[in-house]
């Protein structure tokens, strides 16, 4: 038995080798948004080329725009908006809601979320792979976490605009924006699938994805 277990430690060393994620080799790359990304980073601009303002980033010292049909306004802080985060890790978000907005049910496949409220009243809820949800209203200074993949939203509750700073353990954590993709989608999911899934009319389905004919964000 002895000999089976160093044997199977010995095959099974390369793979846990590398199951973190690698240390870096370089101080930065600066990600070149011109170059073909790999499978996991952009190419690394040249260092001769990179400058003190590639690691500063203004996006959200403006207010998002909230006149959309939800009243929400997210300003993206990923590598594609801010490329010095590249092969970093993490990233952040600015998230706008007027009155009653609400940053609808939606997931990050890629990254698992933390925010903190900075103005306003927020009703912040998630549901987890269990059908459990957990929710709770959050006032200034009040921290939350969703964790991976899990689809969450976030409401105004109170009566004047609020702010939240989202923060994420990926550069580029994606979206999946549940009214959106369902209703948006193009080209469009078959009326009878989504009529079918809600158990409604295909005429409600028709009405719904009426409103949906450009994303969010």
């Amino acid at each position: 038995m002895a000999a089976i277990l160093c044997i199977v430690v010995f095959l099974l060393a390369p793979l846990l080798s590398h199951a973190a994620d690698p240390d870096p080799l370089l101080d930065f790359c600066v990600a070149d948004l011109n170059a073909s990304p790999s499978f996991t980073n952009f190419p690394c601009k040249p260092t001769s080329n990179v400058t003190s303002e590639d690691f500063f980033f203004d996006g959200f010292m403006k207010e998002g725009n909230t006149s959309n049909l939800f009243g929400v306004g997210v300003t993206q802080g990923n590598v594609l908006a801010f490329p010095a985060l590249n092969m970093l890790g993490l990233s952040m978000n600015r998230v706008d809601l007027a009155p009653n907005g609400l940053n609808p049910p939606h997931s990050h496949p890629r990254a698992t979320e933390s925010g903190v409220v900075i103005n306003g009243k927020i009703l912040v809820g998630f549901v987890t792979t269990g059908n459990v949800f957990y929710s709770k209203v959050l006032l200034p200074g009040q921290m939350f976490v969703i964790p991976r993949g899990l689809v969450h939203f976030q409401k105004n509750v109170g009566d004047k605009k609020a702010v939240i700073i989202t923060a994420f353990n990926s550069q580029n954590p994606g979206v999946v924006i549940l009214p959106t993709t369902l209703f948006g989608a193009q080209p469009s999911i078959p009326d009878h699938v989504l009529a079918q899934t809600f158990q409604v009319d295909s005429n409600i389905v028709h009405g719904i994805e009426s409103k949906f004919g450009s994303p969010i964000y």
